[in-house]
């Protein structure tokens, strides 16, 4: 197990840096990337603590940046071997779609979208050659639920899901796995310093300001029963140790409840719902 390689993206807070450590303490050897390896204080600090510090290398990758993809190819290529790549680094947009520029779609799908699938590229040449390997896409329930006001994250993680479905097919005749976790409401970043929120939206004379106020509202009130992060953390690791991979892991309260229940009832009658949720 020593020898097992697993890199994780995104490692600088939330799901990628747990996953990391739970990677690490269970004797991998743990390529933890982030766009500022400045930001790797805490991973470093936590990984002391508990005595695992010597099995995490961090490594600099911006994954919208195309420069700094090609390094990192080459540093994958110079490993030798890679079992386990968890594709974790995002951010979530929001706002009203009127509202939002087109540029910011592109930045968010730069991240969620195109980075994925160019730091996955870079991995599929070495697990191909290996006849072996687990790819693990960290989406959402916003992969498959859409939101108001969360059309940029809701639309990029919808992607992520699609092109899993068609990269699983690829891959399975060359040993490889794919699989997409789906996390509900966790308390990471990404729903606070991790969200932006266009600037339109915000304004008062927004014809959207009352309804992304309320949206904001319910997420607000909503924290007290987000999940620990750590089950995420512990689901990758546990799904990566099995013989073979589902396509899909829905993690977190409601989140198998939400799914079915979005897949079985008229679409009428799910508007009803969560319009109606909203206006509480």
């Amino acid at each position: 197990m020593v020898n097992r390689v697993a890199i994780v993206t995104g490692s600088s807070s939330g799901f990628g840096l747990l996953t990391s450590l739970e990677f690490a303490k269970r004797g991998f050897r743990v390529i933890a990337t982030m766009r500022n390896v400045n930001k790797g204080a805490s991973l470093i600090v936590k990984s002391q603590e508990i005595g695992v510090s010597g099995n995490i290398e961090i490594q600099e990758l911006d994954v919208t940046s195309e420069t700094s993809i090609q390094r990192f190819s080459k540093f994958v290529k110079s490993i030798g071997r890679v079992d386990i790549l968890v594709n974790n680094a995002g951010y979530a947009g929001a706002g009203f779609a009127e509202e939002i520029p087109v540029a910011e779609y592109r930045k968010q799908f730069e991240t969620n979208v195109f980075g994925l699938f160019a730091v996955t590229q870079s991995v599929i040449p070495i697990m191909r050659s290996q006849g072996k390997g687990k790819i693990i896409n960290v989406s959402s329930i916003s992969g498959k639920i859409g939101f108001p006001g969360m059309s940029p994250y809701v639309a990029s993680k919808f992607a992520v899901e699609g092109w899993s479905e068609c990269l699983r097919l690829e891959l399975k005749p060359y040993g490889i796995d794919v699989a997409l976790v789906e996390p509900g409401s966790y308390r990471t970043n990404i729903w606070t310093t991790g969200k932006q929120i266009t600037a339109r939206s915000l304004l008062e004379e927004s014809p959207y300001h009352e309804l992304m106020k309320k949206i904001e509202s319910h997420i607000q009130k909503s924290e007290k029963a987000y999940g620990d992060p750590k089950e995420v953390a512990i689901k990758i690791a546990d799904i990566s140790m099995q013989k073979e991979m589902d396509l899909r892991y829905p993690v977190g309260k409601g989140v198998k409840l939400g799914i079915l229940l979005r897949n079985t009832l008229s679409w009428k009658k799910w508007e009803r719902m969560i319009l109606k949720r909203l206006n509480k």
